[in-house]
C-alpha cells in the first residue's frame, strides 16, 4: 500500500507547524515555497530600519528538516491548482497529492490601485524589507546633495496604515531620526525629516482597546510622528501623494501597510472565496466544496460562533490552525472523531519604540515599560531557533543601551542578477537598469 502523499502550499506560520507536527505520521510530505527559508514576520519593520539582519529573522527549511527523510522541500512558484487531477503544477514541476493544504498567506491589498502598488514599498516579505531599507538609507545618501523641494521629497517618509505593522515602524523610523541619523551624518539637519502615518479611521490601533488607541497615538506624538488620521490616499506617482481631501505631500518614500488580501493559488474555485480574497473553509479547515482541499492560516476564511466574519489574519491563528489540522490528520489515519477548530483569543500588543508598548489581554489591558518586556519575551519565544533567539537578544541589548545599531548596510544586486531578472520577466531586449534599481522600486 503506497503511503499518503501530503503538499503543503507555503512555509510560513500555519505550514510548516503542520508540517513539523506531522512529520512522523507515515506520510510523504511535499512543502513547496518560493523561498528556501521560513520567514519571522512580526520583525519585517526591524529589518527595513536596520534593526536586525534579515538571517536572524529567517530559517532555511532544509535545516529544520534535514533528518526527515519523507519530507521533501521544493523551491517553486505555484502556477495553477489542479482540483480534478489532484497536482499542483509549479515552475519545478508538477507534484500529485492525496491531500493538499493552502498555507500561502496573504500579500498586499492595494483596493484595485495600480499606481500606488507600482510605486509604493510593501513589507510582506524578507526581500521587500531589504529594499525598503535601501531605499531608507540612499534617502539620506541622496538628502546630502539634495535641494529644495527634492530634499523635501526625500525626507518626507510616509507609512499607509496604522494597524501594528505601521504603527511599529513609525515608532522605529521615528527613533532611528533622534537617535542614529545625526551621528552617522553630523553635516545634516534632521529636523527637516518627517515620518508621516496615514490611517483612514479615527484612531491607530483600530482593533485594540480605547485604552491601547490612546496610548499608541501619545507614545507616536511624542516621537514627533506625525499623525494623519481620517485620511485615505488617492494616488501616488512615485513622488507625489494626492489624498482624497485634495491635499498633497510630496514623498519618494510611501510604505504600503494598509491591508492585505488572501494569496490564493489560481484554480481554486471562484466560488469559493468570499471578500478580502480568502477561501472559505469549515471548523475543520476543509476548503467548501473540495474533498481532499484544506486551507489554513491568513489565506483561509472559517465563520464560527466567536467569529462570524472570520478570524483576524494573526500569527497566532496561523500556529494553531496548523496544530489542529495537524491533529485532525492524525486523528484520521487511527480512525478517531475529528476536532472543529476554536480559537480562543490570547489577546494581542504593539510596540511603539523603546519602553513603550501596548498589551491587551481578554481581561485587561497594559501599557509603557512592562508591556514592552512581555512584547519582546514573547517574540523572542516565537523565534524558532536558539542560535536566532540569541542573536536577537544580543542585537536588541546593544540598541537598547547604545541607541545604536551596526546594521546599516546598503546591498543592493548585482549588473548580472538584473539582467537576470529582465530575462526571467521576458524582457530580454531592454536595457539593464542602473545597479540597484530593482531594490529600489524606480
Amino acid at each position: 500500500m503506497s503511503r499518503r502523499r501530503i503538499v503543503i502550499l507555503g512555509a510560513g506560520f500555519a505550514g510548516l507547524q503542520l508540517a513539523r507536527r506531522i512529520k512522523d505520521s507515515g506520510c510523504d510530505i511535499t512543502l513547496i515555497d518560493q523561498y528556501n527559508f521560513h520567514q519571522f514576520q512580526p520583525l519585517f519593520y526591524q529589518v527595513a530600519t536596520a534593526r536586525l539582519e534579515p538571517s536572524s529573522i529567517s530559517f532555511p527549511l532544509r535545516k529544520v528538516f534535514q533528518r526527515r527523510k519523507n519530507i521533501h522541500v521544493r523551491i517553486a512558484r505555484v502556477l495553477r491548482v489542479d482540483t480534478l487531477q489532484n497536482k499542483v503544477v509549479t515552475t519545478e514541476g508538477d507534484f500529485s497529492y492525496d491531500k493538499l493544504v493552502i498555507a500561502t498567506g496573504c500579500t498586499s491589498n492595494y483596493f484595485g490601485n495600480k499606481e500606488i502598488e507600482r510605486h509604493a514599498f510593501p513589507m510582506k516579505s524578507t526581500t521587500e524589507a531589504i529594499a525598503l531599507r535601501n531605499r531608507i538609507l540612499l534617502n539620506f545618501e541622496d538628502a546630502l546633495s539634495a535641494t529644495g523641494d527634492d530634499l523635501d521629497a526625500i525626507m518626507n517618509i510616509v507609512i499607509v496604515g496604522g494597524g501594528p505593522t505601521g504603527v511599529e515602524l513609525a515608532g522605529s523610523l521615528a527613533e532611528m531620526k533622534k537617535n542614529i541619523l545625526p551621528r552617522d551624518y553630523p553635516d545634516m539637519d534632521f529636523s527637516h525629516l518627517r515620518v508621516y502615518l496615514v490611517e483612514g479611521q479615527a484612531n491607530t490601533l483600530a482593533n485594540m482597546s480605547e485604552a491601547s488607541k490612546r496610548k499608541s497615538q501619545e507614545y507616536l506624538e511624542r516621537l514627533g510622528v506625525q499623525l494623519m488620521l481620517q485620511t485615505f490616499v488617492q494616488s501616488y506617482d512615485g513622488d507625489t501623494i494626492t489624498f482624497k481631501d485634495g491635499r498633497q505631500l510630496r514623498s519618494r518614500t510611501l510604505i504600503w501597510a494598509a491591508g492585505v488580501m488572501g494569496n490564493v493559488p489560481e484554480g481554486i474555485p471562484t466560488e469559493t472565496l468570499v471578500h478580502g480574497n480568502r477561501i472559505k473553509v469549515d471548523r475543520y479547515n476543509k476548503v467548501a466544496g473540495l474533498e481532499n482541499v484544506y486551507a489554513i492560516g491568513d489565506v483561509c476564511y472559517m465563520e464560527t460562533p466567536r467569529y462570524p466574519q472570520g478570524h483576524p489574519q494573526l500569527a497566532n491563528v496561523a500556529i494553531n490552525q496548523g496544530k489542529n489540522l495537524a491533529r485532525n490528520f492524525r486523528s484520521e489515519l487511527n480512525g478517531q472523531a475529528l476536532h472543529p477548530y476554536e480559537y480562543k483569543d490570547p489577546g494581542s500588543m504593539a510596540t511603539v519604540g523603546k519602553r513603550k508598548a501596548v498589551v491587551d489581554l481578554p481581561s485587561f489591558s497594559f501599557q509603557g515599560f512592562f508591556a514592552w518586556l512581555v512584547w519582546m519575551f514573547l517574540h523572542l519565544m516565537l523565534i524558532l531557533s536558539v542560535k536566532n533567539k540569541l542573536i536577537i537578544f544580543i542585537n536588541w541589548a546593544i540598541s537598547y543601551t547604545t541607541n545604536d545599531t551596526t546594521l546599516r548596510l546598503i546591498l543592493l544586486p548585482t549588473r548580472k542578477q538584473l539582467e537576470m531578472a529582465f530575462e526571467e520577466a521576458g524582457l530580454p531586449g531592454k536595457q539593464p537598469l542602473q545597479e540597484g534599481k530593482s531594490l529600489m522600486g524606480d
